[in-house]
């Protein structure tokens, strides 16, 4: 198997950021209520995970390893990480107005999402290169659209199952987020 693909399967699928990492979980317990704000969010999430690889990968190789200001790396992604959000937000303001006023405060918590942040020092952290920093980058944001997307369908079965009443609501949410998190900890063996 090629090492591009292992890198994307594995980021995918066995470190997957919400659910075997546990990052992310804010967006992930209150945006996939419908699938539709859930794929909203996940494509958003994507489009800034990707794109913050992409700005704090030479940032960082570039600028701040040659002045020895390595101690800087986390403030530096997260300012870059909330420039990118409000980038996301004024164009899906103008472009879907729908999903933007749906995904309210969701879409600004974007710039605290830990797994944004997570995924960018992951990459500097594995020592890869740019293109496998990209691909780690781009298998993470999908697997984050990927839980995303089936937990609102999980979310939307549980709305017409007979649950008990001490079970409703949030309890039973995170019952299946953790059979969620323990189908995805089976990948585990997948690739080494």
């Amino acid at each position: 198997m090629s090492e591009l693909l292992k890198i994307f399967l594995k980021s995918m699928l066995v470190d997957n950021v919400i659910l075997v990492q546990y990052l992310a979980l804010c967006p992930f317990i209150g945006m996939t209520s419908d699938t539709g704000k859930a794929t909203g969010m996940g494509i958003a999430t994507t489009f800034v995970i990707i794109l913050a690889t992409a700005v704090t990968y030479p940032l960082y190789y570039c600028i701040l390893v040659p002045l020895q200001l390595q101690f800087l790396q986390t403030l530096m992604f997260i300012l870059v990480i909330a420039a990118l959000v409000q980038l996301v937000e004024f164009y899906l303001k103008k472009s879907a107005p729908a999903l933007y006023s749906a995904m309210g405060v969701y879409l600004a918590l974007i710039t605290t999402n830990c797994a944004v942040l997570a995924v960018t020092l992951n990459c500097i952290s594995k020592n890869y290169n740019y293109v496998e920093s990209l691909v780690y980058a781009f298998g993470s944001a999908g697997g984050f659209l990927l839980s995303m997307v089936i937990m609102s369908g999980v979310r939307e079965r549980l709305e017409i199952a007979p649950i008990p009443a001490f079970l409703k609501g949030k309890p039973i949410l995170f019952i299946a987020a953790g059979f969620l998190s323990l189908s995805f900890l089976g990948f585990s063996g997948l690739i080494k």
